[in-house]
């Protein structure tokens, strides 16, 4: 459990999704493409525009198995939090952390370590030992927190997936 910052003490639930979580996590996909547009691989528009039934099909999917995982930070009502994680098929022993987002009254209560502790538990009982994510160059904020968790950076840039004009950095640590 985890105590938010701010003048009423709330807690959440760090856990992977579930299919019921569909029409929440819809609702905080569309927070997190408002609020961080450049962070996630799809505009808003699209995201809005997709059907519930992709969204409860997703969130089903990632609810099980050793492929691909999300986890949710929920204080009961809307969730306040995710991050993801998935394979890859070039380096068997890494998890790819994906669509990490905190709602901004919510950020600097330690969700984001609970988070990433969650995908790395599930990532270590997958028998992957190594976790990898990408930051945007310039994102100075989430790159100081990436490293306070225990994220290197290893020196690879990778152009943006959809913004051609950025790049990004690759981070690892220990699952």
């Amino acid at each position: 459990m985890t105590t938010a910052p701010g003048p009423r003490p709330q807690q959440a639930e760090i856990r992977r999704v579930r299919p019921a979580d569909a029409a929440r996590m819809r609702a905080l996909r569309l927070e997190m493409l408002a609020d961080a547009p450049l962070a996630f691989l799809e505009t808003l528009a699209d995201a809005a525009a997709r059907p519930h039934a992709e969204y409860a099909a997703r969130v089903a999917y990632t609810s099980q198995g050793s492929d691909t995982a999300q986890f949710v930070a929920d204080p009961g009502g809307r969730l306040v939090g995710h991050a993801g994680g998935t394979v890859t098929p070039s380096e068997p022993g890494l998890t790819v952390i994906y669509a990490v987002y905190i709602t901004p009254a919510w950020r600097g209560g330690g969700l984001l370590g609970e988070l990433v502790d969650a995908v790395a538990a599930w990532s270590r009982a997958c028998g992957r030992p190594e976790l990898m994510m990408e930051v945007v160059v310039g994102n100075d904020r989430a790159y100081r927190a990436y490293q306070r968790l225990g994220f290197v950076d290893t020196g690879v840039r990778v152009p943006h997936p959809t913004v051609p004009a950025l790049t990004e950095l690759q981070m690892r640590r220990p699952a």
